[in-house]
């Protein structure tokens, strides 16, 4: 019984049917078992017996995947939309998340060094400027692996094509290798708003270089564990 319930789980999944109601939809089933298994017990029958006629009533394999796909409504938006949600919405997501840490540098810039024309210059900080300006840091650097990690447990939970995670990755560590913050007050980003942010692959062969292996670096770590289930995933199914 818990064999036909993880098969057809996991078609289910495969179908693009959202993992919520997929569970809802076997718990359901599995009480509807119970109750059929005890009427066919009440009935006179052995237990053995009694699971094999309350399997056979239940519904066969095919009748009980259909009565799910067929409801377009319960498809995930992971299935209606892989390229949004595996495109659009993380950098959406890191954008946020750089946001907030350039928030953090710029304010932690004019309460801690108002007078610094940088503020990454000045000294190093103490106390609890130390801990502003390293929460913001964390923050900015780890937002893209957060986000690749999220990525690949969306693609692996509700079991979405490999193009889909691998192009979201693939987005999220080209856009975190290339990234550039600028902060200063007599630079070319000065002015009202000094802190702010580029994108660029670097104007010469060794800045080109360093941000294509940040890039391979960023997107080896965010892809490393979703590979790693997809490997122990064709493994089981052919075992």
């Amino acid at each position: 019984m818990a064999r036909l319930f993880d098969e057809l789980g996991e078609r289910l999944l495969r179908a693009g049917v959202a993992p919520r109601h997929v569970r809802r939809y076997l718990r359901e089933l599995g009480d509807h078992l119970a109750d059929l298994r005890a009427e066919e017990e009440h009935a006179g029958k052995s237990r053995a017996d009694a699971e094999s006629a309350a399997l056979a009533r239940l519904g066969e394999m095919e009748d009980l995947a259909r009565a799910m796909m067929e409801q377009s409504h319960l498809q995930s938006w992971s299935a209606r939309a892989p390229w949004a949600m595996c495109g659009l919405a993380p950098l959406f997501v890191l954008a946020a998340a750089w946001f907030v840490a350039l928030f953090i540098l710029w304010s932690g810039w004019q309460i801690f060094k108002p007078e610094a024309t940088s503020p990454f210059g000045g000294g190093p900080h103490y106390g609890f400027a130390n801990i502003y300006f390293q929460a913001g840091k964390a923050i900015y650097f780890g937002a893209p692996y957060f986000v690749g990690w999220g990525i690949g447990w969306m693609a692996a939970r509700q079991r979405l094509k490999v193009l889909w995670p691998i192009l979201g990755l693939a987005l999220v560590a080209l856009a975190a290798g290339t990234a550039q913050v600028h902060a200063s007050r007599t630079g070319a980003y000065g002015g009202a708003y000094p802190v702010s942010m580029s994108f660029a692959l670097g104007s010469s062969i060794p800045a080109f270089l360093a941000n294509i292996q940040d890039v391979a670096v960023i997107l080896t770590f965010t892809a490393l564990p979703y590979l790693i289930w997809r490997l122990r995933q064709a493994r089981s199914l052919s075992s």
